[in-house]
């Protein structure tokens, strides 16, 4: 259902599919709003468009066709643009902001691959950094191209930096586990917040949002907030008594003490790795690593990829053969070796030399 809007506001979409906002009242002058309802930035606008104060809300000036600036948001008005999760575009808007920044707003035509690497030269500091950047310059060029309006993808040639750490988050060790569970038993919030990401394998975006609304018959179904894919998850009895055992809200069963429920994900995940430390877990130990030991003991027990997509939200196989490759190539190697074994034992004859190894040296025993 959609939000409702403050007086005077209407909501307005793009052919593309964007959402837009805009403040008139009556017939008055029509004036554009920020795009993000809860922002700051939008209620400080809103209220100085209702209060009707002089210049409150001024309009951009137009900017140059040839511009950087002009072409993100050309991008940002595509459907390209439109398919992409709020997380990566806040992400990626960022990103831009800085870089039309650091640069200048440079006209986009002259930039090379010489230009972008140098740009994630400079980035490469912070590996994942200069990664993310290489990555949101290659979907603006990639629609910029496809688009006409360059001649060339000045990303093509361009690699991704070689992590250090290139899993990651560290997943969680059964050793790990037992120290969390030792400090924080059940009926404690901290102990709630990690058997939900054990057993469900929700991220923290999804973990403090769920209630009792998306359970029915120890079943879980929830759309995962990152990239809207329907997630169902059968819910084990033991999460089902640490529920019951546990103080939690009328629609979300993660709550803080006051028992208001947390606005962000980020302080979420800020308190939840806390509470890790306080467990006594090393530093960089956070809900994700919880995430991969569940999608770790899965793959350990026999799921294949498509069984992990499901539980887990992914939409690509690749995300889930990370886990299943590994566990994968244990059992089946055991397998291929049994099947070797068996064929060898049954084309090549047991028959033995006699005085060879023991039965040499039980001999000359015998001969003594």
């Amino acid at each position: 259902m959609p939000r409702k809007l403050p007086p005077f506001v209407v909501r307005e979409r793009s052919r593309h599919g964007r959402v837009m906002f805009y403040f008139r009242r009556g017939k008055g002058h029509r004036l554009r709003l920020p795009d993000d309802l809860q922002s700051s930035e939008f209620k400080s606008a809103y209220e100085d468009a209702l209060s009707g104060r002089a210049g409150a809300i001024k309009r951009q000036a137009a900017v140059p066709k040839n511009t950087l600036q002009w072409l993100v948001d050309r991008y940002r008005e595509s459907q390209d643009w439109a398919v992409l999760s709020p997380p990566t575009k806040r992400q990626r808007e960022n990103i831009f902001l800085n870089s039309i920044k650091e640069a200048n707003n440079p006209v986009y035509t002259n930039i090379t691959v010489g230009t972008l690497q140098r740009s994630m030269d400079r980035k490469a500091g912070t590996k994942a950094a200069a990664n993310n950047f290489l990555k949101t310059m290659s979907g603006l060029f990639k629609w910029a191209h496809r688009n006409g309006h360059v001649s060339q993808n000045p990303t093509l040639g361009l690699k991704r930096y070689k992590l250090d750490n290139p899993d990651g988050f560290s997943a969680w060790q059964p050793e790990d586990v037992t120290m969390f569970c030792d400090r924080w038993p059940v009926g404690s919030a901290p102990r709630l917040a990690f058997e939900l990401f054990l057993a469900s394998g929700l991220r923290r975006g999804d973990v403090h949002k769920v209630g009792p609304q998306h359970v029915k018959n120890g079943v879980l179904k929830y759309r995962a907030a990152k990239n809207s894919v329907a997630v169902t998850v059968k819910l084990p009895q033991f999460l089902l008594d640490t529920i019951a055992a546990t103080p939690t809200g009328d629609m979300r069963f993660m709550v803080k003490k006051n028992g208001e429920a947390w606005t962000s994900k980020e302080s979420f995940g800020n308190w939840f790795s806390k509470c890790c430390r306080e467990a006594g877990l090393e530093t960089g130990k956070s809900a994700h690593g919880i995430r991969k030991l569940a999608a770790t003991i899965s793959a350990d027990a026999g799921a294949t990829t498509h069984e992990l997509m499901a539980q887990f939200g992914w939409k690509t196989v690749s995300q889930a053969e990370i886990y299943t490759r590994g566990a994968d190539r244990d059992r089946l190697g055991l397998q291929s070796s049994s099947r070797v074994a068996d064929h060898i034992e049954n084309i090549i004859p047991r028959t033995l030399i006699l005085g060879a190894g023991k039965i040499q040296k039980n001999a000359n025993k015998s001969t003594i």
